[in-house]
């Protein structure tokens, strides 16, 4: 499956939709070094394959995970147009909002079929299939705290738990929102005269109809999304960034942040794809999905490899937390 004779670019695509497979198996992740026949001639961790001297190309002389990032850190160093550190093309913190406090400006997502999910990682990502959605429009942008804070002042509503006395966290009012449950977001969409988008309309958006890996392409970088691999590579703690930082990130259809930043929730149950076999107890009417990796996932993903546009999370609609967000969708009238 992977680390066959490929070129370095199809090669790190593959290293990008498998490493958070690897992260389940805790023999791929001890300290002292496995060679490659640890994992990979075994079907407990990943397909069987014929280990041979291109597998030392990418995962020679680093122990389990290390292996994978290292291999990825070397082929994946980008910085932005402009310079910027590691792709950001705004500054972490600034004192002015560029974007207000109204709702997000919306992108029309044009009706038709798309390639969903995967045949690659994750058992609840696949099966690969064709999904088909009706026109709709959804945010540029993931909703911002000032955004949210319109709302809360409006509606009435309690504030976010990072906000401090009802006010913006200083130099984040264009940051995404978090601390912010599915009936948060929700209502919030709702005063917006808008929805929270579907599993389906959302991955959509975010991958567009040619079945790419992530929003840019089909090659991970650093300098493409807030994800916590890029935080590691600075040595430096993570945080939310300003919606709209990475401009090199953008998907298809032109939306940002589409990949790290915030994990968003979506108007869908966890289930499984058509066609899925793998009945898992977790899957029916009790916990909403999450989409988009984020800054901070490393708890579960290990090296942070969420950033694929087909990745599913599942919670508690009820869970708040610094790395949960959202964007709205709409109906087309």
């Amino acid at each position: 499956m992977l680390l066959k004779k490929l070129s370095a670019a199809v090669l790190l695509a593959a290293i990008s939709t498998t490493a958070t497979a690897a992260a389940q198996s805790p023999e791929h992740h001890t300290d002292d070094a496995q060679d490659c026949k640890a994992c990979h001639t075994s079907g407990d961790n990943f397909k069987p394959v014929a280990v041979n001297a291109s597998c030392q190309q990418c995962h020679e002389g680093l122990p389990g995970e290390g292996r994978l990032i290292a291999a990825m850190r070397k082929q994946t160093q980008a910085e932005s147009d402009d310079g910027t550190d590691n792709g950001m093309s705004l500054p972490l913190y600034y004192a002015e909002s560029r974007l207000g406090d109204r709702p997000n400006e919306m992108i029309r997502i044009p009706a038709g079929e798309f390639i969903m999910g995967s045949n690659n990682r994750l058992s609840d990502e696949g099966p690969e299939h064709i999904a088909t959605t009706a026109e709709y429009l959804i945010d540029k942008f993931e909703v911002t705290n000032l955004q949210y804070k319109k709302y809360i002042d409006d509606a009435g509503r309690r504030a976010p738990k990072h906000f401090v006395r009802r006010e913006v966290p200083e130099g984040k009012a264009d940051h995404p929102v978090t601390f912010v449950s599915w009936f948060d977001a929700e209502k919030y969409c709702a005063w917006a005269g808008k929805r929270l988008p579907t599993e389906q309309e959302w991955e959509k958006a975010a991958r567009g109809s040619d079945g790419r890996i992530f929003p840019w392409g089909n090659l991970f970088s650093i300098g493409m999304a807030n994800t916590p691999v890029r935080w590691d590579e600075m040595k430096q703690e993570g945080d939310t960034s300003p919606v709209g930082a990475f401009r090199r990130g953008v998907s298809p259809y032109g939306l940002y942040d589409m990949s790290g930043n915030v994990w968003e929730w979506v108007d869908a149950w966890y289930k499984g794809h058509p066609g899925n076999e793998n009945r898992s107890e977790n899957f029916g009417e009790i916990y909403r999905v999450l989409k988009g990796g984020s800054w901070w996932d490393c708890s579960f993903y290990k090296c942070g490899i969420s950033a694929p546009a087909f990745n599913r999370s599942f919670f508690n609609p009820r869970v708040k937390n610094s790395s949960f967000g959202f964007r709205c969708a709409k109906d087309v009238e």
